[in-house]
């Protein structure tokens, strides 16, 4: 006789290692799975939680699977360095150090599958991760990063009438300044300077930060690997200031920062403009002062980052 029922049992890291294969080498098989469950009339939200994936990840398969059958499942080229990591890892990382046991790199690395990063990028992961869900109650979590306007225009695609060609000047000579901004995690304030790409600066935008959190108890700022962010000077500065502190992100991996959105929305808005410099430094500042909050934090938040809340996500599943 057989029993009524079985339910799958197995030791966490196992259970760790499955999805992670299903996400590695088996990931083929699991966007079949995606297009068989939807065909027995599961919705993609559904078999999104089952899969242990995005929403928008299970519309993308099956949209291709409908407009290119079984070959629509097949890998495409991906051009440039591939991405390290992302908000899925960070998650499964978060669900193994929420469970008992001394979790050793090693071990970690194993429970998820082996993911396609180095044991040094998945140490920062992990690092990042356990101090993060660490922090205290009223902690406050900033994305910092920096960027470079130029006097000379930045030419990007427009449109024109057919036969047209559009003119773009060139006046004066060039000039450069470094835009080095932080937004806060979960209300989407942000902070943010124009200066030289230099401790000095950096300093100047930690000062600026302190001031706008008076309260929070412990202060956070995620920033890239950047040499400035490495000084003595940053060091000694730390030193003086307790409740601030820096965590270092992924190398390699600037589809994590969501400060990257906000360059480039920037940049978006002030291209193909011929302007005087005292004119080009003013579209900096009103292009910040124009958007709320809110406006900020939708701008930065796309569903590939592990820093952001939950909440904040855009849908991809139309791109190629």
């Amino acid at each position: 006789m057989r029993p009524v029922n079985v339910f799958a049992k197995a030791p966490g890291g196992e259970i760790e290692q499955l999805r992670g294969e299903l996400q590695g080498r088996w990931r083929q098989a699991a966007r079949a799975v995606m297009v068989l469950l939807s065909l027995h009339g599961l919705p993609p939200s559904q078999i999104a939680e089952l899969l242990d994936c995005h929403p928008a990840t299970v519309r993308r398969w099956i949209s291709r699977f409908n407009r290119e059958g079984l070959a629509g499942l097949a890998d495409r080229p991906r051009s440039g360095r591939p991405a390290l990591g992302g908000r899925r890892l960070a998650r499964r990382i978060t669900a193994l150090l929420e469970r008992p046991g001394p979790w050793t790199l090693p071990r970690i690395r194993r429970c998820l599958g082996w993911p396609q990063v180095s044991p040094r990028t998945l140490y920062r992961r992990v690092r990042l991760v356990a101090r993060l869900t660490g922090l205290p109650r009223g902690a406050v979590v900033l994305a910092e990063d920096e960027t470079h306007l130029n006097l000379l225009p930045h030419v990007r695609a427009s449109w024109t009438l057919r036969g047209a060609r559009p003119q773009v000047l060139t006046p004066g000579t060039n000039r450069k300044v470094t835009v080095l901004g932080a937004i806060e995690m979960t209300t989407g304030a942000w902070v943010y300077r124009l200066g030289r790409r230099c401790a000095a600066d950096f300093i100047a935008l930690l000062d600026q930060v302190l001031r706008a959190f008076p309260r929070a108890p412990a202060i956070v700022v995620i920033c890239d690997n950047d040499s400035i962010h490495h000084a003595r000077k940053i060091t000694a500065y730390l030193e003086k200031h307790p409740r601030l502190e820096l965590l270092y992100g992924a190398r390699y991996s600037p589809h994590d920062n969501p400060a990257e959105r906000i360059w480039a929305a920037l940049k978006n808005y002030v291209a193909n403009t011929a302007v005087s410099w005292p004119s080009r430094l003013r579209q900096i500042h009103s292009f910040f002062r124009a958007r709320s909050p809110d406006q900020m934090l939708a701008t930065a938040a796309p569903w590939t980052s592990p820093w952001l809340p939950p909440g904040y996500e855009q849908n991809f599943w139309n791109a190629a």
